[in-house]
């Protein structure tokens, strides 16, 4: 591929409950739409009902289309185009042509040392940390993707990683990873992106504040012990009883807090925070229990999130991905959408929420695939990191010359 020519996306989905007919009709499309053009990357994503078929899957649609790289999973809900598939069969086809660009995919499966600690087979082959992206899947029950995150994180600082946990499975060796040579039911899979496409992500967390910002002044491990100095379940339950009754009644039902990432920082934006759920109290120690490790002195928001809350806020996040090059030059931008089992018709009253969100926010007909995961992976605050309930977009398009 000549690093002048212009990038190149299409993407196909069939709801057809027969597998070989949902496969012939996204080849179809994809094969119109990228008019001869092989391409560098396919991503496939795949609902349970397809299970008959899906063991050859990636190796037969990266022969059909050319494509050395393939990477995808299966999912519980599948999205494509302008649909968000909900327990339906469902396959999910997206390629991309990406000029001036090395695609190299990679695997990695961990094992755990004496004190239960992990190790991975293999770090993502990045060379040039600044011209990089990594697209990740994993399957959540034989894969601790939060301490990989880390590890990316001092590997390769600023790298961004977006991806999600394969779902539609209950337990392991039920979901699966689409990958070019195959099947795996356990590790992660993914592709690093290397030179002239870039990967911008979108991560919507979708909560907003309620009560005020405490600093952690105590704690270990998980367990908060005192914010501001006082017993944390004190502030907790002065927090709850000041919080009006709706406010109240959601915090009630799905508390959360969000950890600042800066902890240098005084005065928070959108995206300063780091989403995690409250899991329970210890009411003899006083403390709080939350889905993550905080430190002493960072400071804490308690949060509620709501349909409105995650819909007002993927829309304005999104916003600031769309503009008039991608409507002048159709298909040469994509986009791959990971949102959390959570969300869908479970939060919204309308079907296809976030894929519609996504549509809007770049004010375009870009090709969209994706799928609903059992933890979403994207940076925030330039750090990667696994989420719940959240939506995380990989927006693809030709980087920005520096300077511009």
């Amino acid at each position: 591929m000549q690093a002048n020519q212009s990038p190149r996306f299409a993407s196909a989905l069939s709801v057809e409950p027969d597998s070989a007919k949902a496969e012939r009709q996204c080849l179809d499309r994809l094969l119109t739409e990228l008019d001869g053009t092989k391409p560098d990357l396919v991503a496939i994503f795949v609902s349970h009902h397809h299970g008959a078929v899906i063991e050859g899957l990636g190796p037969r649609i990266a022969k059909a289309l050319g494509s050395p790289a393939v990477v995808g999973c299966t999912g519980e809900t599948i999205i494509g185009g302008t649909r968000e598939v909900e327990s339906e069969p469902a396959l999910s086809l997206w390629a991309a042509s990406l000029p001036g660009t090395k695609v190299k995919t990679f695997e990695c499966s961990v094992e755990l040392d004496a004190e239960d600690r992990p190790t991975f087979s293999t770090l993502p082959p990045i060379g040039d940390a600044a011209q990089s992206s990594i697209l990740l899947f994993a399957d959540p029950f034989s894969f601790p993707a939060d301490e990989y995150l880390k590890v990316l994180n001092e590997k390769f600082p600023g790298v961004p990683a977006v991806g999600g946990m394969a779902s539609g499975g209950m337990g392991p060796g039920q979901n699966f990873l689409v990958t070019t040579d195959g099947l795996r039911a356990s590790g992660a899979w993914g592709a690093v992106l290397e030179g002239g496409i870039e990967i911008r992500s979108v991560v919507s967390q979708g909560c907003r504040p309620v009560g005020k910002a405490w600093v952690v002044t105590a704690c270990n491990e998980n367990f908060i012990q005192k914010l501001g100095g006082r017993a944390a379940v004190e502030v907790l339950a002065e927090t709850l009883q000041e919080l009006p009754p709706a406010d109240r009644q959601l915090f009630q039902r799905q508390p959360f807090v969000g950890l600042a990432i800066d902890p240098n920082k005084t005065l928070f934006e959108r995206g300063d925070f780091l989403v995690r759920q409250i899991i329970g109290v210890q009411p003899k120690e006083k403390s709080i229990a939350v889905s993550d490790v905080p430190r002493r002195g960072t400071t804490l928001q308690f949060l509620v999130r709501d349909a409105q809350s995650a819909s007002e806020d993927l829309a304005l996040l999104m916003g600031a991905q769309g503009g008039g090059a991608l409507e002048s030059a159709p298909n040469t931008a994509g986009a791959l959408l990971f949102s959390c089992n959570g969300r869908g018709t479970r939060m919204f009253q309308s079907p296809d929420h976030d894929v519609t969100r996504v549509r809007e926010g770049l004010r375009a007909d870009v090709p969209i695939a994706g799928f609903f995961a059992m933890g979403e992976i994207g940076p925030v605050g330039k750090r990667n990191f696994l989420h719940g309930y959240t939506a995380s977009v990989a927006v693809f398009r030709a980087r920005k010359a520096r300077g511009d």
